[in-house]
């Protein structure tokens, strides 16, 4: 009996006396020799290459470096324009057999040309189905005419740090490649990738081009999607993140059944992390947890008796070490389910029933291109609503009028303009509504007054005379 044979009979022995779930660690060589082929051989065929390219168009600008020159300038020449091709490389997941594909948004986002190239080598134009900038994930579609070797999620949740896992991607466009390692942090909310911020932290090698690629179990089984990495000189440290495959997989159902946007249930209040000065001031016995600053009235939260100042320190049986990790709880919920709650009142923890329902919508976001010979014209402003405020990570009772896109302005970096910013007053009438703006923009005029407010709270007075 050679020492290969020798090897399995002594690896199904062991199996067979364990529990299922049990967990050991190598005690001799012959342990030592297992391979993770099979699981690669699993999971390889569904891990697929992206290769993107878009036209990016930049506007000539005249020597006065002036947006109302630079408009003239353009009209004079024919609408000058620069182009240049961009291109992009990342990997992607076959999540279903009949083709959908879940990648990262930074791989595909601005491109007009997707192409996906399996295993085999062979090459297909991919379909978007979704984008999601919050989680950084967007969902493609292939149609090869037959069914595809895919990859099922398992439970991101029972993850434990130590388990091992491998990545499996594109790094540096060189070809499929895998990397072994062991989960070497959960739930990191210190990333700053995406607005979701809770990660699965790795040491298995992810490199540029990895991106999209896939996390996967010692049973080949998907955990999460690779998505960035932490590094100084552009390759990698043994510091890699992944986004939980529970938070993959609700993006891909909502694109699989139709969605063009992600029905995510919110708790109907905001909060900020517990920190010990926070701690000390609660009388808690540690720092931790998320305290509830704002209330959204009549809305889960409120419903279910929470207060402002409770501070939420588990929901079912997760425990909620911050703000971050609340917000990613809550939005992995089914909607409307009822949660199990626990905060700490008065130094007292009590539980809570809480039933999680979309935020309202409430004024209707009413998203408006503004027309006419005015500072604003080609801005696209909407009204800020709890659905809206929820879809952008602000404050839930924010209100006003919010822009949210600039890509069509003229004059958006003349008057610093950017997405995200509140307009709060244009000649003195404060804006309350996208009518309010629509209504004091069309009155014209080569004066301008214009206080705006950034995504930090800061108020700006622009004014302007034509």
């Amino acid at each position: 009996m050679n020492k290969l044979v020798f090897s399995i009979l002594i690896m199904a022995v062991v199996a067979a006396l364990a529990p299922a779930s049990a967990q050991f660690t190598p005690r001799n060589d012959l342990e030592l020799r297992a391979s993770y082929a099979p699981s690669v051989r699993k999971a390889s065929p569904a891990v697929v290459n992206i290769y993107t390219k878009g036209v990016v168009r930049t506007r000539a600008r005249s020597a006065f470096r002036d947006p109302f020159f630079d408009e003239f300038f353009n009209r004079g020449f024919g609408g000058m324009t620069r182009e240049r091709v961009q291109s992009s490389l990342g990997s992607g997941v076959i999540v279903q057999p009949d083709g959908v594909i879940v990648t990262n948004n930074h791989v595909i986002e601005g491109m007009s040309e997707i192409k996906v190239v399996l295993t085999d080598r062979r090459e297909f134009e991919a379909e978007l189905l979704l984008a999601d900038p919050q989680t950084d994930l967007a969902i493609l579609k292939i149609d090869a005419n037959e069914d595809l070797p895919f990859l099922t999620f398992t439970d991101s949740d029972a993850a434990e740090v130590g388990d091992i896992v491998l990545a499996i991607g594109n790094p540096f466009g060189v070809g499929q490649t895998v990397t072994s390692g062991i989960v070497s942090a959960l739930a990191r909310t210190q990333v700053n990738v995406s607005d979701f911020q809770f990660f699965i932290q790795t040491d298995a090698a992810i490199n540029p081009g990895n991106s999209g690629g896939a996390l996967v179990d010692v049973d080949g089984n998907l955990l999460g999607v690779n998505t960035a990495i932490y590094s100084r000189s552009g390759g990698s440290n043994g510091i890699g993140f992944a986004i939980p495959g529970n938070l993959v997989r609700q993006v891909v159902n909502s694109a699989v059944n139709g969605g063009q946007m992600i029905r995510r249930p919110w708790i109907g209040a905001s909060s900020e992390t517990v920190t010990s000065n926070l701690a000390l001031a609660l009388d808690l016995s540690r720092p931790g947890g998320a305290l509830l600053n704002e209330v959204y009235p009549g809305g889960p939260a409120d419903r279910a008796g929470l207060r402002e100042g409770d501070v939420i320190t588990m929901i079912e049986d997760k425990d909620i070490f911050d703000s971050e990790s609340l917000r990613y709880r809550v939005a992995t919920r089914p909607e409307n389910e009822t949660v199990l709650v626990r905060a700490v009142r008065n130094g007292r923890e009590r539980d809570y029933r809480v039933s999680l329902s979309l935020p309202p919508e409430i004024p209707a976001r009413n998203e408006t291109v503004i027309a006419g010979q005015n500072p604003f014209a080609g801005l696209k402003v909407a009204n800020l609503s709890p659905a809206l405020n929820f879809e952008l990570g602000r404050t839930y009772t924010d209100k006003g009028v919010i822009i949210v896109d600039t890509s069509q302005s003229r004059f958006a970096s003349r008057f610093g303009f950017r997405n995200s910013y509140k307009i709060l007053s244009v000649n003195g009438v404060d804006i309350n509504s996208v009518d309010d703006l629509v209504s004091v923009a069309g009155q014209g005029g080569r004066s301008w007054t214009i206080r705006t407010q950034n995504t930090r709270g800061q108020i700006s007075t622009l004014q302007y005379r034509g």
